[in-house]
């Protein structure tokens, strides 16, 4: 993993700092596990607007990944690490004993040729999936699941991780990248390892003109708003703004919209940082 500052032959390279992808073995994506990806441009069914700051960008075709690894004990080997526009982690594409290929999140450190399993009794070692009953106390995990069988939904994001802590009855304590810690079925599959692409945050885009490229329209500040678009809009010059709070009127900036009586509430045991 590395990054690199661009020469500033341009106004727009002056301040750019760009992937190495040192990590990508190829540009060519598997065309099995590709499937295309419409576009709404922050648009629902009668055409109108209802998601702000999206729209155009670069066409993109989505990678079917497989977040259950629910190949248990059939090994594969990683054929090639590639880029996903949908995604900031990296991705591998494994090639199966069986002659399956799947592509899955890579982990740091993960490399060409090398063989991964998942299963209850393969060795914890990188990019490997296991449940967390049978895991090491103190391991670093990724791509983990909330529910048996539904999938890894926590840790997905490039360079993010989470920390087994203990082991009791039913329940693993899981340090989460946010800070909280919480309980999660034993039975709940997590891969080993690092996500790859950590390097991810340092990435400076350089210029407007790439964030569009991305898909992402500029962003205008609520207080130079007319009323009718905004509750923080109006006024005579600078004079207007109020209270910080959304376009729909729910306060900003310390306000809890989590629900007191929500369910999972008792399987947090700490809080994020703040």
């Amino acid at each position: 993993m590395s990054v690199r500052k661009l020469k500033p032959i341009t106004p727009g390279q002056r301040f750019r700092v760009v992937n190495g992808f040192d990590a990508i073995t190829t540009d060519k994506p598997e065309k099995s596990l590709l499937a295309p990806k419409k576009r709404s441009g922050g648009r629902n069914n009668s055409g109108k607007m209802t998601m702000q700051h999206i729209g155009g960008g670069h066409k993109q075709r989505y990678r079917i990944i497989d977040f259950k690894r629910d190949k248990s004990g059939i090994p594969a080997t990683v054929k090639s690490i590639e880029y996903d526009p949908n995604r900031t982690a990296f991705i591998a594409l494994l090639v199966y004993a069986d002659g399956a290929k799947r592509y899955v999140i890579a982990q740091n450190g993960l490399e060409v040729g090398q063989k991964v399993v998942s299963g209850d009794t393969v060795a914890p070692e990188i990019g490997n999936a296991m449940s967390l009953g049978n895991m090491p106390l103190g391991t670093t995990i990724s791509c983990i699941e909330l529910r048996p069988g539904q999938g890894a939904v926590m840790a997905r994001s490039a360079g993010s991780f989470a920390q087994l802590m203990a082991k009791d009855g039913k329940y693993a304590t899981v340090k989460l990248p946010s800070g909280e810690t919480r309980l999660i079925l034993l039975t709940c599959m997590a891969t080993i390892g690092v996500v790859s692409n950590s390097d991810h945050q340092l990435l400076v885009s350089g210029k407007a003109g790439r964030t569009r490229w991305l898909g992402r329209r500029s962003r205008v500040r609520p207080v130079v708003m007319n009323p009718v678009d905004h509750p923080m809009g109006g006024g005579e010059g600078k004079s207007s703004g109020g209270h910080p709070r959304s376009k729909n009127g729910i306060p900003a900036k310390g306000f809890k919209t989590r629900s007191k009586t929500k369910a999972s509430n008792k399987y947090i045991l700490e809080r994020r940082k703040k």
